[in-house]
């Protein structure tokens, strides 16, 4: 199963941008055994003057037909790593061809793309720097893969 993260913005070269291309390649080389993967990041341009629902028609544009989608909202859901894990591996094993997880812009993600999410996530109630956003999917999506690996990587 493909997986993809659609995100508004660029990230550029710095330290954020290091650790988000070390945890694909953690999550590729685990996953790949796995039926996971390979794991690909789409970055959509940032609409200052459109706003929200500007970036969703780019998104949704960007996510790939027959995907699970998982938007990541403060709103949303929140999940221990295995039962993240859990979720990554229904969509594989209920034959999704694909799983799309969606990053908004500073004003968020458009309520209409949001509603079409199978899955809403929440890294908690605080609000995190975009950037940051993908460093910690990218570690979450490695660690799922790990678990699912039963790799010692996750300790509980």
């Amino acid at each position: 199963m493909r997986v993809q993260i659609c995100a508004v913005g660029r990230l550029k070269a710095g330290p954020e941008r290091a650790l988000v291309e070390d945890y694909v390649t953690r999550f590729d080389r685990t996953g790949r055994a796995l039926g996971l993967g390979p794991l690909e990041i789409t970055e959509v341009e940032d609409r200052k003057g459109g706003g929200m629902s500007a970036e969703a028609a780019l998104l949704d544009r960007a996510l790939p037909s027959g995907a699970a989608i998982c938007a990541l909202d403060e709103r949303g859901r929140q999940m221990t790593s295995p039962e993240f894990a859990q979720m990554l591996a229904g969509w594989r094993d209920a034959g999704r061809s694909g799983a799309a997880f969606v990053i908004g812009g500073a004003d968020g993600i458009d309520p209409a793309l949001r509603g079409r999410a199978e899955a809403v996530l929440s890294f908690g109630p605080m609000v995190w720097p975009h950037m940051m956003v993908r460093s910690m999917l990218t570690e979450q999506l490695y660690r799922a893969a790990s678990i699912l690996a039963g790799s010692p990587y996750h300790r509980v």
